[in-house]
């Protein structure tokens, strides 16, 4: 059966839980890559297994994060609603598309009947205002709570309000995305802020990038982005904007770091004076990564 990726991202940076929700997607798929950042409050997995049971080992892994995180505690800089915040199916190759879909929806399905509401973004999303992940995540798990009470917002699948503690699920089937963050010299909260609104697609920056500013406990603002088609929009275009948008506010780029796997051809052109803290093109390359699993 052809390999799939999965790319659940877990509201928590707990070494405890961690381990356990590696557990569980160990016994059904192969673990390709972890990222945790104590800032975010956030912990990527990447996994690689076929159909079946990639589809097993990410229930296994939500009903872990039920059981383990408590979205009540949660302080992470990044926008979360759930304790399995988002999980979604990947294809590499467009014949396996509706494979992915097929997966996503199952999946989607089994988490609800597990007790956590799914709501469904991207390309499966019942509406255009709802493919965006901002539009559950805004305000927090806290607002979502409201609209579901409200009726303004129902999830595609499960009950009605969020899990008490685990909050609510995003899924999704979808190519690969680079999640790129950089970091910026001589910038604070709302200088990173501005960078990101003139980068992000929406505020007529680049097709398909998503971007937030942060502050990281270092005191180093960083951009944070979502490039959904990093092969049409490498990650040297992303930092050349970076530094365009950031240079009038007396600010430069000068690290960046890699959220899971890309496609090799996302870091071609790349600047030398920009580096990727701990890039390793065997680790990091998504065509080497499954490579080395398949010897």
């Amino acid at each position: 059966m052809p390999t799939l990726l999965a790319v659940p991202n877990f509201s928590t940076a707990e070494a405890g839980p961690i381990e356990a929700l590696e557990e569980a997607l160990s016994a059904g798929a192969t673990v390709l890559d972890r990222h945790t950042d104590a800032d975010h409050g956030r912990t990527v997995l990447t996994v690689a297994a076929a159909p079946g049971p990639l589809g097993e080992a990410l229930l296994a892994a939500a009903e872990e994060a039920l059981a383990e995180i408590d979205m009540s505690e949660y302080r992470g800089a990044h926008p979360a609603v759930g304790a399995l915040d988002v999980c979604p199916i990947v294809w590499l190759r467009p014949e396996q598309r509706r494979t992915a879909r097929v997966v996503a929806l199952e999946l989607g399905a089994r988490i609800g009947e597990a007790g956590v509401p799914v709501f469904l973004y991207g390309e499966l999303a019942a509406t255009a205002a709802r493919a965006e992940r901002a539009y559950f995540r805004n305000g927090g798990l806290a607002e979502l709570w409201l609209r579901m009470e409200g009726g303004e917002t129902a999830p595609d699948f499960g009950p009605p309000l969020p899990h008490r503690s685990a909050g609510a699920t995003l899924v999704t089937a979808r190519p690969p995305l680079a999640a790129f963050n950089v970091e910026l010299e001589g910038a604070d909260l709302e200088a990173a802020r501005a960078v990101a609104a003139g980068l992000r697609e929406a505020g007529g920056g680049l097709p398909g990038v998503r971007a937030i500013g942060l502050l990281l406990s270092s005191g180093r603002a960083q951009v944070s982005t979502n490039v959904h088609d990093p092969l049409a929009v490498p990650l040297a275009r992303v930092v050349s904007a970076v530094r365009e948008l950031a240079a009038p506010l007396g600010a430069r780029p000068v690290e960046a770091e890699l959220v899971g796997l890309v496609p090799a051809g996302a870091v071609a052109g790349y600047p030398a004076d920009v580096p990727i803290r701990g890039f390793d093109p065997d680790r990091h390359l998504i065509e080497r990564r499954l490579a080395a699993v398949s010897d």
